[in-house]
């Protein structure tokens, strides 16, 4: 009998999950075909028997995942596989069923060395959003090359949801631009004042705010090659000089002593997590003049019943991002002294903005992967499908909150 065989794990699978809405390919060119589903239905290919190994040293969500970026797992129509997951429903696997598919998967797998976590995966390391260990993830996620953003955002790189539905805008371009301006007309910017871009990413509304409202901005960033990126956009702008923009790499909660006449949050909240939101809105608020303004962006969970954050993408995309149930967040905002005037969503808009980023890679796919490599791209493209699913499927939305303190 030769060392390694994928007929008992065939067999098994098979007997445990007799209505299956999809086909696996195996390396040995057999093949489970699907027993359920109407027209086409995606196809899992599992490469090698160091896919079963994946899923044996981590099982379930993170030894799959390993696997699909790894390349030992492949996917045929990533949309499809999406939307099967996130509606079939597979039995309930008592303790033999586990058992079962465990030896099937030993079987498998052979006499192997379990193989080596991808390149491409972030094990968290040090007390959870402690200063360094934020700078770590934020650094984890952006730092695969401005270049690689530049494939797939819009010309100005705003890196947030566009404002397609409250505006008149038909291309990404216009839509960003108009959310920029919407933020900043919420905030009512007046020429002179002092304004702190928080998470300003590659400087979009830090240019925008001072070019056309006539703010003087600091915008903040835990990455030094996006701070690099914004302080040249900035000077092409022609505000990148004097008081109208300044780029700083530095977290948010090292800004003591400093006062701003408004604040921008635009996809901040969501990375600081439950324990340290009620910091975060204290940090602001004492950063504020008495009746500043705040405008405050961020993704937030829907449904209560849900984990903030899979495995996968605590590993994989934003590692220790956690968004909140939006009551969570005004409650903060508010016992840190801060009065809500408007709270708008734009769950949809995230929806197509993430559709139109998923399409643009797609078209740079080979320059992509020259930038970022295999591992990478098949994240980023998992990602943001999966993410844009999500909104449409009401598992997360997207809300501004504009407030003051009192």
């Amino acid at each position: 009998m030769p060392l390694a065989t994928t007929a008992p794990l065939r067999r098994e699978i098979a007997a445990r999950l007799p209505d299956r809405p999809f086909v696996v390919r195996f390396w040995d060119g057999t093949e489970l075909p699907a027993t359920a589903g109407n027209g086409a239905v995606p196809t899992f290919t599992v490469r090698s028997p160091r896919a079963a190994a994946h899923a044996l040293r981590a099982p379930g969500q993170l030894g799959l995942g390993r696997a699909y970026v790894s390349g030992e797992l492949e996917v045929d129509d990533i949309d499809a596989v999406i939307a099967l997951l996130d509606g079939w429903q597979p039995p309930a696997l008592d303790g033999a069923d586990k058992r079962a598919l465990l030896l099937g998967a030993v079987r498998a797998a052979g006499l192997t060395m379990p193989p080596p976590r991808p390149a491409a995966e972030l094990a968290p390391s040090g007390r959870r959003h402690s200063k360094e260990r934020d700078a770590r993830a934020v650094r984890h996620h952006y730092d695969v090359s401005n270049e690689f953003f530049a494939l797939f955002l819009d010309e100005s790189m705003t890196y947030s949801c566009a404002n397609f539905s409250r505006s008149d805008a038909t291309t990404l371009e216009e839509a960003q631009e108009a959310k920029l301006d919407m933020v900043a007309t919420k905030l009512a910017i007046k020429p002179g004042e002092r304004v702190l871009d928080v998470g300003c990413g590659w400087g979009s509304f830090s240019i925008r705010a001072a070019k056309e409202f006539g703010a003087n901005v600091v915008g903040i960033t835990l990455s030094e090659p996006q701070a690099e990126e914004a302080r040249r956009r900035a000077a092409a702008a022609g505000v990148g000089v004097g008081d109208k923009v300044e780029i700083r790499v530095m977290d948010y909660r090292d800004l003591i002593g400093e006062r701003f006449d408004a604040i921008s949050s635009i996809g901040m909240a969501e990375h600081v997590g439950a324990v340290q939101i009620d910091e975060y809105a204290r940090t602001l608020a004492a950063l504020l003049e008495p009746g500043g303004r705040l405008l405050n962006h961020a993704i937030a969970r829907l449904r209560h019943t849900d984990a903030e954050a899979g495995a996968f993408s605590e590993r994989y995309v934003f590692p220790d991002a956690a968004p909140l149930h939006l009551s969570r967040v005004l409650l903060a905002l508010e016992r840190a002294g801060f009065e809500v005037h408007h709270v708008e969503d734009f769950r949809m808009d995230y929806a197509e903005t993430l559709r139109h980023w998923a399409e643009r890679l797609d078209a740079n796919l080979e320059r992509a992967t020259q930038l970022a490599g295999p591992e990478r791209i098949r994240v980023w493209r998992l990602y943001l499908r999966a993410a844009r699913n999500g909104f449409e499927k009401g598992f997360t939305s997207i809300y501004q909150a504009r407030l003051s303190r009192s």
